[in-house]
């Protein structure tokens, strides 16, 4: 995109065919064409104009407990047919000002509570690296549209593991924060004390910038907290990094 060899707006098309050519993993509960294709008309011309956010040209998908105003939230239940939200997530609107760009929502396991992501109301999602098999939950939907390349990103949500659970069954990255570190506002409780908005994507690298601007304190939420995120790729390099595991 900053070479204009591609445009947002081709991005948008790429992803709107590969999500049509994966319906047969019911990921999507609702998908924007109309909305995506718009916005990134407007990231376009910002581009052009020198004038475009650190996230130009990323597409996001978002679990169907995530509020994005003027859009269906349902929570993969019947009990919410026909709702709409009346505003939009703290975590989700953070990215959105930086020229992210929402292409849909993903199922869940209905209400968030769930492993496996096979009891939403819009029946069960598959795990792209085979069908036969579930993609974790509740955020697997999610993880799997992260997995399956039908978006770059996915903001999941975490209570007891729904965001890292599925990010392992399908490959892909999936991070918790500390509590208060990002703004629960807009999201569907669970469990007030425990829920986290988490990213799933498919670097490191990527969770690492998606939770540096999605963190730090917002006045719709008291329990979060007042210090941003201070991530530097820089930090890496100065000592070995260690990495714990549970052998079986």
């Amino acid at each position: 995109m900053q070479a204009r060899s591609l445009t947002c707006r081709d991005l948008v098309d790429f992803y709107l065919e590969r999500i049509e050519a994966h319906q047969h993993l019911n990921l999507f509960t609702e998908v924007y064409p109309d909305a995506a294709l718009q916005a990134a008309e407007e990231v376009d011309r910002k581009v052009n104009a020198g004038t475009a956010g650190p996230l130009a040209g990323l597409l996001l998908s978002i679990k169907d407990v995530i509020c994005h105003e003027g859009h269906s939230l349902g929570a993969s239940s019947d009990i919410l047919d026909g709702f709409e939200s009346l505003f939009t997530a703290t975590a989700l609107q953070r990215l959105l000002d930086l020229d992210a760009i929402v292409i849909g929502r993903n199922s869940c396991d209905e209400f968030a509570m769930g492993s496996s992501n096979e009891n939403a109301a819009q029946g069960p999602a598959r795990n792209p690296l085979d069908s036969d098999r579930v993609p974790g939950g509740s955020s697997g939907a999610s993880a799997a549209a992260v997995a399956a390349n039908l978006c770059h990103a996915a903001l999941g949500s975490d209570t007891g593991g729904s965001v890292r659970q599925p990010a392992s069954f399908c490959g892909v990255v999936g991070a918790k924060p500390t509590y208060g570190t990002i703004s629960r506002y807009g999201l569907i409780a669970y469990a007030s004390s425990f829920d986290q908005i988490g990213p799933i994507t498919r670097s490191t690298a990527d969770a690492r910038l998606l939770l540096k601007y999605m963190s730090g304190y917002d006045p719709h939420d008291q329990t979060s907290s007042h210090t941003s995120i201070q991530i530097d790729s820089s930090r890496d390099q100065e000592k070995p990094l260690r990495i714990g595991y549970f052998p079986q």
